[in-house]
């Protein structure tokens, strides 16, 4: 049986309807597959994934945030033995195509600033109460956790590519990157997969999706993973102005400081590009997807740039020359 077969027979059963009608939505980056379905009175989303612990990160972290009152698509109803679930259609408008059609001008700031206000509530309310057993594979952003992202980036990306390099001496610079990140601690939400594509945009007001990759971790990685998305093309003036803005939000609600904060964050916009690299090589370079190609030299040129700023306040010396070359 296809799969679309077994999501449209999925909400008959479910939902005791008769008639609708399910078309196939462009997939992107992962294995999940999406419809939208009609049943003559309400469009809803079908998720198809065969991925079980992923399937209960997605609707258990749902259900936490909807009871946190954070913009988060309702389950309408779960069918975890056909590896399907159904949720609240918010349509085809995310921040990704709304700048495709905007551009990035005053409104785009301005929309911007709304999305990290909303990632400050995910941030420090979300992981309130959370249930941690839920977070898959890992409960948090630890070493094991970036030196995967790091390693991907190796062979994902610079070896499919020949790049020169010392293995030795770059896995040395791993360590040394690791030590530095968990200085931070881990006592956020961390989204993971905190880019424009995964932002809805729902009259004027952002919604949030795909945060099944979910975990404690340091709220800088995910300001890293919105501002540096290569596919956005956010201008470097008004990424420097969002930085401003949202520390100084975050650490007037949290306490924290905004120097410290503002210290670990080229090392966690880094890490970010490398694990982004590492997937574009992966679909790119291996599977031959041709989008995600392009995204391969404005994200190098992102992490060139944050290197050549000297912002980042550790010596990493053979990532910086493979990097470079």
């Amino acid at each position: 049986m296809q799969i679309i077969d077994i999501v449209s027979d999925g909400y008959k059963k479910y939902f005791g309807v008769k008639d609708i009608q399910v078309v196939a939505l462009p997939q992107s980056g992962s294995d999940r597959k999406y419809f939208r379905i009609y049943d003559g009175k309400k469009s809803v989303i079908g998720a198809y994934n065969a991925n079980p612990e992923e399937n209960a990160a997605f609707t258990g972290f749902t259900s936490h945030f909807l009871s946190k009152g954070l913009p988060v698509p309702e389950i309408y109803g779960i069918m975890s033995d056909q590896y399907v679930y159904f949720l609240r259609d918010l349509g085809d408008n995310n921040l990704y195509s709304w700048l495709q059609l905007n551009g990035f001008k005053s409104e785009a700031e301005e929309l911007y600033r709304k999305v990290l206000d909303v990632l400050i509530l995910f941030q420090m309310e979300g992981i309130k109460g959370l249930d941690l057993e839920l977070c898959y594979p890992h409960k948090s952003f630890d070493r094991q956790s970036m030196m995967w992202d790091m390693n991907y980036f190796k062979y994902m990306l610079l070896k499919l590519l020949a790049a020169p390099f010392n293995e030795r001496r770059l896995e040395n610079d791993f360590d040394k990157m690791a030590d530095f990140l968990l200085e931070t601690g881990q006592d956020y939400f961390l989204y993971r997969d905190f880019q424009s594509a995964n932002v809805m945009v729902v009259d004027g007001e952002p919604w949030f999706i795909d945060y099944q990759g979910g975990r404690k971790g340091a709220p800088q990685y995910d300001v890293a993973s919105l501002l540096y998305d290569a596919k956005a093309h956010v201008p470097a003036e008004s990424r420097k102005r969002l930085l401003d803005y949202y520390p100084e939000n975050f650490c007037t609600i949290s306490g924290g400081n905004k120097d410290e904060f503002r210290g670990y964050y080229a090392g966690f916009s880094m890490i970010r590009l490398m694990q982004a690299l590492g997937a574009f090589g992966f679909r790119g370079l291996y599977e031959k997807k041709p989008t995600f190609t392009g995204s391969i030299v404005p994200a190098i040129e992102l992490l060139t740039d944050i290197i050549d700023s000297g912002s980042l306040p550790i010596e990493l010396p053979e990532l910086f020359f493979a990097v470079r070359n």
